[in-house]
């Protein structure tokens, strides 16, 4: 029997196989079938749909474009061998012996509409399933076994006792959301004998169970729930145990139990302050009466704590969120001034992005050069009116009161704990690596990197994007000025780093104009990038810009393009109206230094 699946070639997943059954959603976004985390990848890229005449791929208005080897693609039915490219990823689209399982692997979470909720059927008369109060089974946890007589059965007790402490504490300290799901999973797993477990949370708005994680043991096949004992376990609080799982009514009446072979399984709720988040449910194949009561007790044991570390690392999923929107916020404040440069902290921000990624920095250090780039020049909104929405050059006097930005920037940062990692992008930006740069006058490695990386990312978005009194310089003409600068202005190592990012493709989905005539396009109401526009995307389409990531609107009205922002507060849509085709002039001239 031949199941579909996509097999990941590239990334941090490599060697994946995420199987294909109904369809699969790929993004950046943690709520799709394959979560990429990547800023060339669109928060909702694409999506696999199985039909009668066979799999086909929808592009979902990528900023970016999805990729059947190198042909861009709306939608295209796939062949065995193909590769699908989104962003820097490839996988390899193929039919492998197997059962599909009902729900994907653990890659990320999935939108409610399309990631295969459980459904909810009556058990049969006659079901061998036994359910008590989950409270219950917790106190009896805590309770000498009836009839202890020996010392090596009160010291089994006090190693049950250990274990779950030992694994309430590991559980405890993990904080993200995604790598909770594999502790709490390890925990159970290494304390009863299952070959499959499952998580499952409800649905914040819709209340809808939605798969989060599964994991499966070596030589699993695919995971088939039980539906019955899920809907009691959430629905009445109970801690349910089956121990011949061929008498329950997991099953439509074609399904093969030979196939699934699933012969006990546990299934308890997630319970926080009386709220119930979700379940843990557990099974094993082809080992009638695999648990026992004191494993039920154990798995109950871990469901407590495992609520709470659940329940806070959402709460710290939000409080990151509100962070997150308060940089936006801060960055914003400058862009909505200095409409001469609107979209040049997006644009910089992920210029220097790709520049880290390809000096190999940490994911914890891009998180960090993602939240400087953004407020980098949060010190302009000190600045006078009349200097910086000045659209010539400045004066003597006019670019004084403007380098103190960046020391301006620092002050507004100091203060704030959470800020600290981005006061070097703010505050060393603009300093050059001969000595010749301000605020300090520094000189090569006296500079951090981030300040020296910045400068980069920064000075090639003043070259190349669009100002009153001239339009942005070619991207190649502003690399081979980069280039000049090596030594001089620019640390040569960032130099070097964006150069081959540059010549790797990974930058021209950010710039500002791309200088090709053949190509629709619309600019992105919000920070002005122009958006190409792959042939046959018509007016009413959505989809989200690569840089800023907004969801934009495309319209079309007197033989032009209109962009319109969908406003994330429902305040009402901007419209932008644009050429149909935008082309821009390459006319070089001496290399930019930004303000």
């Amino acid at each position: 029997m031949k199941r579909e699946c996509l097999t990941v070639l590239t990334g941090p997943l490599q060697g994946a196989q995420i199987d294909i059954v109904g369809s699969l959603t790929i993004g950046r976004s943690p709520e799709n079938s394959l979560q990429l985390n990547d800023l060339q990848v669109s928060r909702r890229h694409c999506v696999l749909q199985q039909t009668p005449n066979g799999t086909v791929i929808k592009d979902l208005g990528s900023g970016n474009g999805t990729y059947i080897g190198e042909q861009r693609i709306l939608e295209y039915k796939l062949s065995e061998g193909d590769i699908v490219k989104v962003g820097p990823f490839q996988m390899r689209y193929q039919a492998v012996a197997g059962v599909a399982m009902t729900t994907p692997r653990p890659i990320a979470q999935r939108p409610p509409s399309e990631r295969g909720s459980v459904r909810f059927e009556p058990a049969e008369t006659g079901s061998r399933v036994e359910g008590v109060s989950a409270d219950n089974v917790f106190k009896t946890f805590f309770q000498v076994p009836a009839g202890v007589t020996s010392a090596d059965q009160l010291k089994e007790t006090q190693k049950r006792l250990q274990a779950v402490y030992e694994s309430n504490q590991i559980i405890a300290s993990e904080r993200d959301l995604k790598k909770l799901f594999e502790r709490v999973m390890a925990q159970i797993f290494k304390l009863v004998p299952a070959h499959n477990g499952v998580i499952l949370l409800k649905h914040e708005k819709t209340g809808e169970l939605i798969v989060e994680f599964v994991q499966q043991g070596e030589g699993q096949g695919e995971v088939a729930m039980s539906q019955s004992i899920v809907k009691r376990a959430i629905e009445q609080g109970e801690a349910i145990i089956t121990y011949n799982a061929a008498d329950d009514a997991r099953f439509d009446a074609g399904a093969s139990i030979i196939a699934q072979n699933i012969t006990s399984a546990m299934c308890v709720p997630l319970t926080h302050h009386n709220e119930r988040l979700g379940v843990i449910y557990v099974d094993t194949r082809g080992t009638r009466s695999a648990f026992a009561q004191t494993d039920l007790e154990l798995l109950v044991a871990l469901s407590g704590p495992a609520a709470i570390a659940i329940r806070n690392a959402q709460y710290l999923a939000k409080l990151h969120k509100s962070y997150s929107d308060t940089l936006i916020a801060l960055a914003n404040s400058i862009e909505l001034r200095d409409h001469y440069t609107v979209g040049h902290t997006w644009r910089v921000t992920n210029f220097a992005l790709e520049i880290a990624r390809t000096l190999g920095w940490s994911e914890d250090k891009l998180r960090e050069c993602e939240m400087g780039g953004v407020l980098h020049d949060i010190g302009k909104i000190s600045v006078d009116d009349a200097v910086l929405r000045k659209p010539g050059h400045l004066t003597d006097d006019e670019f004084a009161k403007m380098k103190v930005h960046p020391e301006k920037g620092a002050r507004l940062l100091q203060d704030i704990e959470f800020l600290a990692p981005c006061i070097p992008y703010a505050l060393y930006h603009h300093e050059r690596f001969d000595g010749r740069g301000y605020p300090f006058g520094l000189k090569g490695d006296e500079i951090p990197i981030e300040g020296r990386l910045l400068a980069v990312a920064d000075t090639f978005d003043a070259m190349t994007s669009n100002r009153p009194y001239r339009k942005g310089l070619d991207p190649n003409f502003a690399i081979s000025e980069l280039e000049k600068g090596k030594g001089t202005q620019f640390d040569p190592e960032v130099v070097d780093a964006m150069v081959k990012a540059y010549k790797e493709g990974k930058i021209d989905r950010l710039l500002q104009d791309y200088y090709k005539k053949e190509e629709k396009s619309i600019a992105c109401p919000f920070c002005s990038t122009y958006l190409r526009l792959p042939e046959g995307v018509d007016a009413g389409h959505e989809f989200p810009c690569g840089v800023c990531h907004r969801q934009i609107k495309l319209l079309y009205k007197n033989d032009m393009y209109y962009g319109e922002l969908i406003s994330r507060n429902d305040r009402g849509p901007m419209h932008t109206p644009l050429p149909g085709v935008a082309v821009a002039e390459n006319t070089p001239s001496p290399i930019e230094v930004p303000k």
